[in-house]
C-alpha cells in the first residue's frame, strides 16, 4: 500500500511543481496588482501543498518525529515570513519571496529525506537569518551613505579572507571554514556580498577614470589571490561577477574580453599549481579512470540522475546517500533521482525566474549605485547556480559550490537570505522611484 501511495505522490509532487513554475511566468501577464496577488496566493498554496505531500510520504516511510518537527516549523516559517512582508513591506516583490520559500521548501524536503538532524539545524539557521534579514530592506531604503563606505567594504572583505587563510580549517584540500564554538562559519559566502558593494561604490560614478578601474581591479585581484592561496577555487570563480559589473558600468567590451582572457589564463595556472585541481579535471574528463578516488562522487551523481529519468523513482525509493557529500555538493543529483528530471528542470526555471526578476530590478532602478548592486548580486546568484548544476551534471568540473537555499550549509543559507533581503530593499526603492516619477508627472 505504501508503495502505491509513494508512486501516486510522485506524480502529484511533479504536477504541483509544474503548476508553480507556470504561474511564475504567467504572473507577468497581469498588470494590475490585484490580479497578480491572486496568482501569487495560488503559488503560496502550492508551496504548502507540496510540503504537506512530501513530508507525509517521508514520515510514512521513516516514522521519525523529527520529520514532523521540520514540517511544522517550515509551515509556521512560511506563514510568518509571508505575513511579515505583507504587513511591513507592502511594496515588496511577493514573487521573489515565493521563490525563496519554494527553494527553501525543496531543500528541507530533501534534508528531511536524507538526514532529519541536518534539516533541524538548517531550519534554526534559516529562522535566525530571516529575523536578521527583516530589517535589511528598510536599511537599503534609508541608509544613503552606503555608497560612501568603499574602503570599509574592501578592508572587511580582505580581513575575513585573510582570517580564513591563517586560521581556517582544511576541508577537502581547501581552507574555507572557521570554527566558532561549534558553529562552522564560511566567510567567503558573506565576502561575496561585501565585494559587490565595494565594486558598486567604485564604479557608480560616471566620472571614474581608467586609473580608478585599475585600482578596483587590483583590489578584486587581491580577493581572488587570497582565495587561491586558501585553495578555495570555487569561491574564486564566483568573483567573475566583477568583470560583468565593470563591463556594464563602462560599456567597454575590451574589459569583458580582458576579464575572460584573464580567467582562462588563471584557470590554466591553477591546473598546473594545484594537484586537487588536476584531479578534478581528470575526474571530469574520464571519471571511470579514477572511479575509486576522485571520480567516485561524479559517477554516483550521474548514476543517480540517470536512475531518476524524467519522472523520478519517488521520495525514499532512491539511493542518494551513496553519493559522498550529497547534502552539500550533490543535492541536485538527489532531486533528479527521487523527484525526476522534469522536477529538476522546473526548479532551474524557478532559479532563472528569480535571476530575471533581479535583472529587471537592475534595469529599471535609476540610481547607478543600486543598479550595480542588483546586477552584481543577481549575477553571483546565477553563476553559483550554474557552477553547481553544471558540476553535478558533468558539464563543467565540480567546484564544490552549494546550490543556494537548497543545499545544506548554514553560511550559504544565511548569506543567500541576506542577499535576497537586499534585493527586496532594492525592489522597494525602485517602487519609490516610480511613485516619485508619477508625482512629478502629475505636477507637470
Amino acid at each position: 500500500m505504501l508503495n502505491i501511495i509513494v508512486e501516486i505522490s510522485k506524480y502529484l509532487i511533479l504536477l504541483i511543481m509544474i503548476l508553480y513554475t507556470l504561474e511564475s511566468f504567467w504572473v507577468f501577464r497581469y498588470e494590475e496588482n490585484y490580479d497578480q496577488r491572486y496568482v501569487l496566493r495560488n503559488q503560496l498554496l502550492l508551496i504548502i501543498f507540496l510540503n504537506f505531500t512530501a513530508f507525509l510520504i517521508i514520515f510514512l516511510q521513516t516514522e521519525e518525529l523529527k520529520v514532523l518537527y521540520i514540517f511544522a516549523a517550515l509551515i509556521l516559517y512560511l506563514i510568518i515570513v509571508q505575513a511579515l512582508y505583507r504587513v511591513f513591506y507592502k511594496t515588496s516583490s511577493l514573487l521573489l519571496l515565493n521563490h525563496m520559500c519554494m527553494l527553501l521548501s525543496i531543500g528541507f524536503i530533501m534534508l528531511a529525506r536524507l538526514d532529519a538532524d541536518s534539516g533541524l539545524r538548517q531550519m534554526a539557521i534559516a529562522v535566525a537569518a530571516t529575523a536578521l534579514a527583516m530589517v535589511i530592506p528598510v536599511m537599503i531604503r534609508k541608509m544613503y551613505f552606503l555608497k560612501k563606505l568603499t574602503w570599509l567594504y574592501a578592508g572587511v572583505g580582505i580581513l575575513l579572507l585573510l582570517l580564513v587563510l591563517v586560521a581556517g580549517s582544511n576541508v577537502n584540500g581547501a581552507k574555507i571554514n572557521i570554527n566558532l564554538g561549534g558553529f562552522v562559519f564560511q566567510p567567503s559566502e558573506f565576502v561575496k556580498i561585501i565585494f559587490v558593494f565595494f565594486v558598486a561604490s567604485r564604479l557608480y560614478k560616471k566620472s571614474a577614470t581608467f586609473m580608478d578601474h585599475v585600482i578596483t581591479t587590483a583590489v578584486a585581484a587581491a580577493y581572488v589571490l587570497i582565495l587561491v592561496l586558501s585553495r578555495d577555487l570555487g569561491s574564486a570563480v564566483v568573483f567573475f561577477t566583477y568583470v560583468v559589473m565593470l563591463y556594464v558600468a563602462t560599456k567597454k567590451p575590451i574589459y569583458l574580453l580582458a576579464g575572460l582572457g584573464s580567467g582562462c589564463i588563471a584557470a590554466v595556472i591553477a591546473y598546473f599549481l594545484f594537484a586537487h585541481v588536476r584531479q578534478r579535471v581528470v575526474a571530469w574528463q574520464d571519471p571511470f579512470s579514477v572511479w575509486e578516488t576522485s571520480g567516485y562522487q561524479i559517477l554516483q551523481g550521474l548514476f543517480a540522475i540517470g536512475a531518476g529519468g524524467w519522472l523520478g523513482v519517488g521520495l525514499g525509493n532512491g539511493s542518494p546517500e551513496l553519493i559522498p557529500f550529497v547534502q552539500q555538493d550533490y543535492m541536485f543529483a538527489a532531486i533528479c533521482e527521487e523527484l525526476g528530471g522534469l522536477f529538476a528542470i522546473c526548479m532551474i526555471l524557478v532559479c532563472m525566474s528569480m535571476f530575471l526578476l533581479v535583472v529587471n530590478i537592475s534595469y529599471r532602478i535609476k540610481k547607478r549605485f543600486y543598479k550595480l548592486i542588483a546586477l552584481g548580486l543577481g549575477t553571483e546568484y546565477a553563476f553559483q547556480v550554474f557552477l553547481t548544476i553544471g558540476g553535478v551534471s558533468k558539464f563543467i568540473p565540480m567546484t564544490g559550490i552549494t546550490l543556494p537555499l537548497v543545499s545544506y550549509g548554514g553560511s550559504s543559507v544565511l548569506a543567500t537570505i541576506i542577499m535576497l533581503a537586499i534585493i527586496q530593499g532594492l525592489y522597494i526603492l525602485r517602487e519609490d522611484e516610480d511613485e516619485e516619477f508619477e508625482r512629478q508627472k502629475e505636477k507637470i
